[in-house]
């Protein structure tokens, strides 16, 4: 019998949804705050405390915290495009040049005076992530998304999770993308990325993918 602690369900999936897997990921976030029980490190029913959904660094400034601690709830990602499609956004502490970046992309993105604050991004946000709910996203031709969306989108399929790279696709698992099997143009998918971040997606924002993208 081992005596190897089990995996803590907080690695997200493209979905958003929380997963109990051994593969950490390259990024850290949080949803505002504690989602789990201290003394178990077990996660209640809540899924977010409020609407700062945010991607951080692995490491800053020499800071250490104990994960599924006193604190907030920890979760950790493959990489910015399962981030992004989770609905997270780049901290503006830890990855400021990725968060300027973005919001720089935003800004191009919804044709805005001035870049958007957090707040007002946090919102918008919020609301796709709240009306989409995740389960009941429209189905759309894989054909379609192929044509018309850019690099990092990404979408789910009876088969998996795939997101678009260099024209075509590759299949995302916890530990990496994989050379993604022939699919059928006419598959229903349902598209996962937040519509506003797609648009930011394709004005250039400089997306970080996991090394296993190529």
């Amino acid at each position: 019998m081992s005596d190897r602690p089990s995996p803590l369900q907080n690695r997200v999936a493209p979905d958003g949804t929380l997963h109990a897997v051994t593969a950490r990921g390259t990024l850290m976030g949080n949803r505002g705050g504690r989602l789990h029980d201290r003394a178990s490190g077990r996660l209640s029913r809540a899924r977010w405390t409020s609407r700062r959904w945010i991607a951080c660094l692995l490491c800053f400034k020499q800071r250490k915290r104990a994960v599924m601690a006193a604190g907030y709830t920890e979760l950790f990602f493959l990489d910015e495009t399962t981030a992004l499609a989770a609905g997270h956004r780049p901290c503006f502490e830890c990855r400021h040049a990725d968060a300027l970046a973005f919001q720089a992309a935003w800004q191009r993105a919804e044709d805005l005076d001035a870049r958007p604050g957090a707040d007002a991004m946090d919102r918008e946000l919020h609301a796709e992530r709240a009306v989409s709910a995740r389960a009941s996203l429209p189905v759309t031709a894989l054909d379609d998304i192929l044509r018309t969306c850019p690099d990092g989108t990404m979408v789910r399929a009876k088969s998996g999770f795939f997101a678009k790279r260099d024209g075509g696709l590759l299949s995302w698992q916890f530990d990496g993308y994989r050379r993604a099997p022939p699919l059928d143009p006419a598959t229903p998918v349902n598209v996962l990325t937040p519509a506003v971040v797609i648009k930011a997606l394709a004005t250039g924002y400089p997306l970080g993918w996991h090394a296993s993208a190529g």
